[in-house]
């Protein structure tokens, strides 16, 4: 483990190592400076919002539930999500023709615009994140990570 500096810094020696408590703080690290990202980009957005606007970009129009779904957010922080974004016109919610209280949302072209906007913000926070690894050590943690990931419970 790399020396610690501030007394804010230690950890407890039986959790050094433990990857769990390292996964635990890339996440809170990783949250920080996206929540940072958003905040300086304007517009109030946050990491909930790029994920909805990108899984509505990616695989087209969808209902409220497809969204909470696809995406894993709660039903009803979907439905709070896209009020917001709905206000700011970077989506669009119909009413579905085959099912009366179902909703279809859909990305506007000024949310198009935002995601790309969001996507650099993103890409920054990569780079951020990642600078101390070489772009081969960033290739092999994306490639562990998502093994971990897939890797049923």
């Amino acid at each position: 483990m790399p020396p610690r500096h501030r007394d804010t810094d230690r950890v407890p020696s039986r959790l050094e190592g433990r990857a769990t408590w390292l996964v635990s703080r890339a996440y809170a690290r990783s949250s920080g400076l996206l929540n940072a990202g958003f905040g300086a980009a304007g517009g109030g957005l946050r990491g909930y919002h790029y994920r909805l606007l990108a899984a509505l970009a990616e695989w087209g129009p969808a209902s409220q539930a497809q969204l909470g779904r696809q995406t894993g957010i709660d039903r009803s922080d979907v439905t709070a999500a896209l009020t917001e974004l709905e206000s700011r016109d970077l989506i669009e919610r119909t009413a579905d023709p085959d099912h009366g209280r179902r909703k279809i949302v859909t990305i506007t072209a000024a949310g198009v615009d935002q995601l790309h906007r969001l996507d650099q913000v993103v890409d920054g926070v990569q780079d951020d994140f990642l600078a101390p690894l070489t772009p081969a050590e960033r290739d092999r943690l994306v490639t562990l990570l998502t093994r971990l990931l897939d890797t049923p419970h």
